[in-house]
């Protein structure tokens, strides 16, 4: 088995009395671009904080690259790490950060900084402090990749930026890392943007991980079923439900499917990755409302 861009086994960080994140197993293969979607307070800033050394684990292990989360230099060095809100010094110069970054990281890039920064017409003169929100992005952006990162950690990067700014950030993230050995993991609310950039995908909820894994496997293995609302029939056996909903006339079910629907009357649909994503985010409710199981056809 090859080395995993991250590893982690019942993870968990807790804040006094609330676990920010909890109990979380999960394994992302080298070589993806990771899109990490949950709603607000479910645990994405803490994971990448984790992944970056910024937090010590409250319970359980991660290893990133094969190795503790920021144990030296030279691990600090495999990962670049781009935060929500850009950290960067508002009263340095672009050129300053630039020979910071450059003091900090043996193996940086220097040559590509500058051509990237050309490219988005930035000056290396300006100040931080007098960039836009869309400008510091890039900025934050282009110092994590001049690193030369072999994971690139991005959390809602594109979060203040507008709709064509966010295109423009994302498209030109993704011509920067084409044919790098460098896995990304971005965190986003947007599904729009996981579905254009990502191949790879985890759903936290309620600070834990409810699914993980490649997006075209996930969705293969998830289908909408429409039957008749009829009281006390079942779901389909060797369906997991997710999602559920009636009407006065149907039951809608977003399943996980372990084997073929077998019970007639059912209509199967294919779902999208914003169906997938949202099922999982209502899993609460549908635990509530936690529809019986047929037993599997002999």
């Amino acid at each position: 088995m090859s080395e995993a861009a991250i590893e982690t086994v019942g993870l968990g960080k807790r804040y006094q009395r609330r676990w920010a994140l909890e109990d979380c197993t999960f394994r992302i293969p080298r070589g993806h671009v990771v899109g990490l979607v949950g709603p607000n307070g479910a645990g994405k800033s803490t994971l990448l904080n984790l992944a970056a050394g910024l937090l010590a684990p409250s319970a359980g292990s991660i290893k990133v690259l094969g190795e503790q989360p920021a144990r030296d230099a030279a691990q600090l060095a495999r990962v670049g790490f781009v935060p929500q809100d850009a950290a960067l010094y508002g009263w340095l110069s672009i050129e300053g950060h630039l020979r910071l970054g450059e003091h900090c990281n043996p193996q940086w890039d220097a040559k590509a900084a500058h051509a990237r920064l050309a490219e988005l017409g930035l000056s290396t003169r300006q100040r931080a402090g007098k960039l836009s929100g869309g400008q510091r992005a890039q900025l934050s952006l282009t110092i994590a990749l001049a690193k030369c990162p072999e994971l690139l950690l991005l959390d809602e990067p594109v979060a203040s930026l507008d709709p064509l700014a966010r295109r423009e950030f994302l498209g030109l993230l993704m011509s920067t890392v084409a044919g790098r050995d460098v896995s990304i993991v971005l965190s986003s609310h947007l599904v729009s943007d996981i579905e254009r950039v990502c191949d790879y995908l985890i759903v936290l909820v309620d600070s834990r991980v409810r699914v993980a894994g490649e997006i075209e496997e996930l969705l293969a293995g998830h289908h909408r079923l429409i039957g008749l609302r009829q009281p006390g029939v079942a779901a389909p056996a060797n369906q997991t439900v997710i999602a559920a909903r009636e009407t006065d006339r149907q039951r809608m079910l977003v399943v996980r499917s372990d084997g073929p629907v077998v019970e007639t009357g059912w209509e199967i649909e294919s779902i999208n990755l914003e169906d997938l994503v949202l099922a999982y985010m209502g899993e609460g409710a549908a635990r509530q409302a936690q529809l019986p199981t047929t037993q599997a056809a002999p």
